[in-house]
């Protein structure tokens, strides 16, 4: 049961600091170290699993993959207490409060502490921890080794300073968030902290408890696999702490990208038969939607102008009384506006393709209250679903009775 618990934790954190990579190229310092963070957590919790400490352990040091953890855990600790100085920003205030100048003091401290400490933790590994057989679990099989004990002290000082600081850090902000999301997400990862601080200080006692008190191998086990379950869960609710202020902003895209789906084909035809008004030539669907050369919020944007730059071009296309006809055509669609903007536009181009421009514009689409970009898009992706639609021959009579027109144009 432990062990699964192992894999779904490395799992879940390995799945963050892939959501998060693109900090590491388009993010601030800020965005950075907490990936490294991340990162720095998942290839320490990887290396808890039984399959990766079998890779390890086939090089000929013995427990090489507990060192490694311990390296991976201190970087990443030192990585999450940049993150913790470089989340108050820079402050014109006279006086700096003093949690803000402990924090920062401890984040610049934490990169010559953590050279120290590796190395320190090299020199002990190699000197005072009896390593004669290769260990399934390092506390339990080395336990009563005050060598270990020592060993351990000197990993678990950077968590026992980074969940203090963190979860102090946390806590407050999460007080002071103004978006519940912010504020649940922050109170969780606080509460973590403060779960990690108790594992760490627990780690530490029942260490030298067993070097001093020696205790029964089934105590020891009990009580190193109860704070393993422990040090998982804590993982699990900073993953679900980080995860959930980022739940807008995956809602937003996936909305966005929903949008843009769906307003490709009306785009798409608009974008072709005029060259020159996309910035770049129009793709099909699924390849339009592949691309990340620009972000999603920018390229909705910009097919929204697209498209009302092309329909400005097409009033000296289409016909005077057309917007009439395709009004009159579809007074029975549950949203004739729409329907009729739609029937507008796809009627529109065919006449661009057969007749040359006029000198004169026809009236602009009708005027709609749009308070922002969304919701134009959001209306244009229902236009878009309408005049996908619309066969070829029910636009073209609309061209020739534009005046008449009564048919049934219903999509």
């Amino acid at each position: 049961m432990v062990d699964y618990f192992k894999y779904l934790t490395a799992a879940v954190m390995t799945v963050i600091a892939v959501w998060r990579f693109p900090a590491v190229r388009y993010g601030d310092a800020h965005r950075r170290a907490l990936w490294g963070g991340y990162a720095g957590f998942a290839v320490a919790l990887w290396l808890y699993t039984p399959a990766a400490m079998d890779a390890v352990d086939r090089v000929p040091v013995v427990d090489l993959s507990a060192l490694l953890r311990h390296f991976a855990s201190t970087a990443a600790i030192i990585a999450a207490l940049t993150y913790v100085a470089t989340s108050y920003g820079k402050t014109s205030e006279a006086v700096v409060p003093r949690h803000v100048a402990v924090s920062r003091w401890i984040a610049r401290a934490s990169l010559g502490a953590g050279a120290a400490g590796v190395t320190l933790l090299t020199v002990l590994f190699f000197t005072v921890v009896q390593r004669d057989e290769p260990s399934e679990n390092f506390l339990i099989d080395h336990a009563g080794q005050w060598g270990v004990a020592a060993y351990m002290t000197v990993f678990y000082f950077f968590p026992l300073v980074t969940t203090a600081v963190c979860g102090y850090q946390w806590t407050r902000a999460a007080r002071q968030a103004e978006s519940t999301s912010m504020r649940i997400g922050l109170g969780l990862m606080g509460t973590a902290m403060w779960m990690g601080l108790l594992h760490t200080m627990a780690r530490i006692t029942i260490l030298w408890a067993d070097v001093l008190f020696p205790l029964s191998p089934s105590t020891m086990r009990v009580l190193v696999d109860a704070t393993s379950m422990w040090m998982n869960l804590l993982f699990l609710i900073v993953a679900a702490g980080a995860s959930i202020p980022t739940t807008r902003a995956a809602v937003a895209r996936w909305k966005n990208w929903r949008t843009l789906y769906k307003i490709h084909p009306l785009w798409f035809d608009l974008v072709q038969a005029f060259p020159g008004t996309s910035l770049y030539p129009p793709g099909r669907r699924l390849s339009e939607l592949r691309h990340f050369r620009v972000p999603i919020d920018v390229r909705l944007d910009r097919w929204t102008q697209d498209v009302a730059d092309a329909c400005e071009k097409l009033r000296y296309y289409a016909p005077r009384d057309l917007m009439f006809a395709a009004e009159d055509a579809t007074a029975s669609h549950a949203d004739p506006e729409l329907a009729a903007e739609a029937y507008w536009i796809k009627a529109a181009l065919q006449a661009a393709e057969s007749a040359p421009a006029n000198t004169q514009a026809t009236a602009p689409l009708r005027e709609k209250p749009f308070v922002d970009t969304d919701s134009e898009a959001a209306w244009l992706a229902r236009v878009s679903t309408v005049y996908s639609r619309i066969a070829p021959e029910r636009a073209r009579d609309l061209l020739q009775y534009p005046a008449t027109a009564e048919m049934d144009l219903r999509p």
